[in-house]
């Protein structure tokens, strides 16, 4: 995988595809040379962000969920999409002894940025996440703040973007 390509999965609407996105994006970023504990961390938000569309939202047609990634400069970008919700996406603060509610609470920590859009006719929902690969975070945040993330360019009628660091 270089600088620039990209991945697409359409995957079906159940629990064993986190495993099968997480493996693949792995294996993919393990060819292009990129750390293992990075690899870790972006593999662990894609996997949020997957269990998420699971548990808060319906499937795209034909059931299933569309999981995607680009590898950038200095920069990669997970996605997934589906059917959408009833809720909008967005950290929750869950008390010590909840069992749950944590999901984006790990995606805003290890991502530059990460948001949400949905399509005018509330027909799909995605949920995106900008991570560093290496080196200075700091530059690749505000690469991703000045330029918004690959493939979505920070703009749209029904984006939301967040992130804890721009408080």
């Amino acid at each position: 995988m270089e600088v620039g390509t990209s991945s697409t999965l359409m995957l079906p609407y159940t629990a064993s595809s986190v495993g099968v996105a997480r493996r693949r994006l792995i294996a993919e970023l393990t060819d292009a040379g990129v750390f293992e504990t990075k690899a870790c961390d972006v593999s662990l938000v894609l996997s949020e962000l997957i269990s998420n569309a699971l548990r808060h939202a319906s499937p795209l047609p034909g059931g299933v969920v569309k999981v995607s990634w680009s590898l950038g400069d200095g920069c990669i970008e997970v996605a997934v999409s589906d059917g959408g919700g009833p809720t909008v996406p967005m950290v929750n603060k869950p008390a010590a002894n909840a069992l749950g509610g944590r999901g984006l609470g790990i995606v805003d920590r290890l991502s530059l940025r990460w948001g949400a859009y949905t399509r005018q006719d509330g027909s799909e929902t995605t949920v995106w996440a900008a991570l560093p690969l290496a080196g200075d975070a700091d530059l690749n945040r505000e690469n991703v703040a000045e330029t918004g993330p690959q493939g979505h360019n920070g703009t749209g009628p029904n984006l939301v973007i967040a992130s804890s660091r721009d408080a």
